[in-house]
């Protein structure tokens, strides 16, 4: 018992004293996230599945001032399933994207990164089953984001965004090297 106290006040206090750097040109970002929300096939939907998302960015530009720009990727997939009268149909989506994003540093607030961007995105649908009369494409989309990620130590984090990739609603982890 007293070694697990010893390792939890050890930890938190890590954790706690940890004070990450901002966001900097050459930073690399990597967020794992899920996502919830989005308007791929909703209606009509008997299930849909949590959106999946990996996106990488790094710190191009120091435009002065208080900010960065950031350059990256995106991927991310989200599925549906749809019965009616006796049909089944299946779709998935998986969203390729190109990002760039502006971080705010003028806050000075340790640990937290805020930013805003925009995507051009690929959006690929497959489609399986009784299509029911209707049409299912792929297309190409620009999508605009705005994200913070607070930092427990200088490695890793928490993120949320907002926007569009393929959820509207995005949490996850971050780990910044």
């Amino acid at each position: 018992m007293k070694r697990k106290l010893a390792l939890f006040t050890t930890i938190f206090f890590t954790i706690y004293f940890c004070h990450a750097q901002e966001f900097n040109v050459e930073t690399n970002v990597i967020n794992v996230g899920l996502g919830i929300g989005g308007d791929f096939g909703t209606f009509l939907t008997s299930s849909v599945s949590p959106g999946f998302s990996v996106s990488y960015e790094r710190g191009i530009w120091d435009i002065g001032g208080p900010g960065v720009i950031s350059l990256g990727g995106y991927i991310g997939t989200k599925a549906y399933r749809y019965e009616f009268l006796g049909g089944n149909s299946k779709w998935r989506y998986t969203t390729v994207g190109l990002r760039g994003a502006y971080h705010f540093n003028g806050l000075n607030v340790d640990n937290l990164d805020v930013y805003g961007g925009v995507m051009l995105a690929y959006n690929i649908a497959y489609f399986t089953g009784d299509p029911v009369g209707f049409k299912v494409a792929s297309t190409v989309s620009p999508t605009i984001y705005v994200g913070g990620r607070w930092y427990f130590n200088d490695t890793f984090g928490v993120f949320a965004e907002a926007g569009y990739g393929v959820a509207y609603l995005t949490l996850g982890g971050t780990i910044r090297f």
